[in-house]
């Protein structure tokens, strides 16, 4: 257990508010905070920060806690990390009793191992073992100055080179495992993860060595390999070269599809490029680029998939209140080929000219239809009026429908009745979803199974809510309710344990609020107390209010099944109706 008198300082020092606010562009509404959800794709602000209780609630994606449960899920990090973020944030030191942790000391292997791995690869590089990793990337057009700054290696075609290696420094089979770089064949056999590849690290904020990317020279299998999920490497929230491109003078960051057309941008001085990892974009990695930047220019691929991307990662940036622009390039097929044919001067022109999102995509509708032909004409507007319904600003769609409309020659006021009932429906259909999204919520426990129990008794499971959140705000009342309600009595199971904690720390004479409970929950419960204190009313509640939950939660443990009340004799029967009939009084 950390020290109360720590855990007191810490919180004392972060301020949710503050900390927040670096994540989240919030407004202030009464004696609440709302803005965006940073944890789900959202355009009518659901998210609500709390500065009185220092917590937040999402009422769109049911995402809630204290300062902890924030920076836990917005940094992807367990409870200790959480701890030391924001100890190292309000320049205090963990006391280093707490520095043992399992998990912790697993990820500190995995990263100190990754480095090692590292290492490893670029010296095989620079060997003779490299000669053809050489070779290709010479032919790429980088230099080794470039190599050297970006970490490459190579993974030489060698079934246990690398898990050899790592034995040599003292890591175990599991470790090498945990972190991505060895697999387990079917017969218990041990073999390296990447073999006879190109390596790209893929690097951190804070510098540590999380994964490797390994892209094949020549022969069969998959173009690109990637690191697995692991305990220090989530794709969807990290981006290639973030580590350099945070750094940048440029005003903004530029959205590239891969490694090696972000490592040719960086070689020709655009330091500000960074890729996605193996997957499609993210809105996690949207919010990390809104971190750093209010603007991201998009460098995809010329052919069909790329334009793809260009579309769908729009819709993601725009979502996290990015400005997004588009380059177009004719002439290759990307930029690493681009800048190679007609070098680093003309790519910065191209740069310049980038479009707005809006022009580039109606640009594209415009090479997608005849616009001279009414077929056309009908078939782009009809797209043109599904692209303004996705766009939230009032003022833009108003600026492009009179462009486009005076273009062709179309009555302004026919599109607009298009658009207002296309709006309509969109909007119908996003408060159905954020309705549908907030209901299974509700109605799960932290493992994700449906809480049938709280769906069967809706009465009780309400009663053992308010409850709880009464205990929270009254703590001097505990004596009062543990003496009269047992965990039993509680039809939710993910109720009864949250009960149960609040109970016990506070008849041991510990705090139970959010900031306190945080170590001793998981992510789920943390949203279900979050929701408690907030969904469920949970903010003023009275004490005659409490005697009320205290008695329907009471007249649940007196309650009997079917079964077993079909096999009462007549006077038990009668008996246990007259108890049943003054419970409800």
């Amino acid at each position: 257990m950390l020290p109360e008198a720590f855990l007191n300082e810490l919180k004392y020092r972060s301020d949710i508010e503050q900390v927040i606010g670096g994540y989240v562009q919030l407004r202030r509404r009464g004696r609440n905070l709302t803005g965006l959800c940073p944890f789900h794709s959202e355009k009518t602000p659901s998210f609500t920060v709390y500065p009185e209780n220092q917590s937040f609630y999402c009422f769109g994606c049911g995402a809630g806690g204290d300062v902890i449960s924030f920076i836990r899920r917005a940094e992807n990090l367990d409870y200790m990390e959480a701890i030391r973020f924001l100890a190292a944030r309000a320049g205090m030191e963990v006391p280093e009793s707490q520095m043992d942790d399992t998990a912790h000391r697993l990820k500190m292997r995995i990263l100190e191992m990754n480095r090692e791995a590292a290492r490893y690869f670029h010296q095989c590089l620079m060997s003779p073992t490299g000669k053809a990793a050489r070779a290709y990337l010479v032919g790429r057009g980088l230099t080794k100055a470039t190599v050297t700054r970006f970490g490459l290696g190579y993974a030489p075609n060698s079934w246990d080179s690398l898990t050899v290696f790592l034995r040599s420094k003292g890591y175990t089979i599991e470790e090498m495992t945990a972190g991505g770089l060895a697999a387990t064949g079917k017969k218990g056999g041990c073999y390296d993860s990447f073999r006879d590849r190109v390596i790209f690290p893929i690097i951190d904020l804070r510098g540590g060595v999380i994964g490797f990317g390994g892209r094949i020279m020549e022969g069969s299998g998959p173009k690109y390999l990637n690191s697995p999920d692991t305990p220090v490497f989530k794709k969807s929230r990290n981006l290639f070269a973030m580590n350099f491109a945070k750094n940048t003078k440029r005003g903004e960051l530029m959205l590239a599809e891969g490694y090696m057309d972000v490592i040719a941008m960086h070689q020709a001085g655009f330091d500000n490029a960074v890729a996605a990892l193996g997957t499609a974009f993210t809105d996690e990695q949207a919010r990390l680029l809104a971190q750093y930047t209010d603007t991201v220019v998009l460098a995809g691929d010329s052919d069909g998939p790329g334009q793809k991307a260009v579309r769908r990662n729009t819709v993601i940036l725009e979502k996290a209140g990015i400005k997004v622009r588009v380059l177009t390039i004719t002439g290759a097929k990307d930029p690493d080929e681009f800048i190679k044919k007609y070098g680093a001067e003309r790519f910065e022109l191209l740069v310049e000219g980038s479009k707005s999102a809006l022009d580039f995509q109606i640009q594209q509708l415009r090479s997608r239809n005849d616009v001279t032909s009414a077929e056309g004409r009908i078939a782009f507007l009809q797209e043109f009026v599904r692209l303004m319904a996705a766009t939230p600003s009032p003022i833009q769609r108003d600026v492009y429908i009179s462009k486009v409309c005076r273009e062709l020659e179309v009555d302004k006021q026919a599109v607009v009745l298009q658009l207002e009932a296309a709006l309509k429906r969109k909007r119908s259909g996003e408060q159905k979803k954020e309705a549908r999204d907030l209901k299974v919520f509700t109605d799960r426990d932290p493992a994700g199974r449906m809480d049938f129990e709280r769906q069967r008794s809706p009465k009780a499971a309400l009663a053992g809510e308010r409850l709880i959140a009464y205990l929270m705000k009254n703590p001097d009342q505990v004596s009062r309710v543990a003496t009269s309600v047992r965990e039993e009595q509680f039809v939710s199971p993910m109720d009864r344990r949250l009960y149960q904690l609040v109970k016990e720390r506070l008849l041991a004479g510990q705090p139970a609020d959010l900031f306190s409970l945080s170590g001793q929950l998981e992510t789920g419960e943390m949203d279900r107390l979050s929701a408690i204190l907030t969904v469920e009313g949970g903010q003023n509640i009275s004490d005659a209010e409490a005697e009320d939950y205290i008695r329907v939660l009471q007249q649940v443990g007196t309650e009997k099944k079917p079964e077993e009340v079909g096999k009462m004799e007549d006077d038990e029967l009668r008996r246990y109706i007259a108890s049943l009939t003054a419970n409800k009084k």
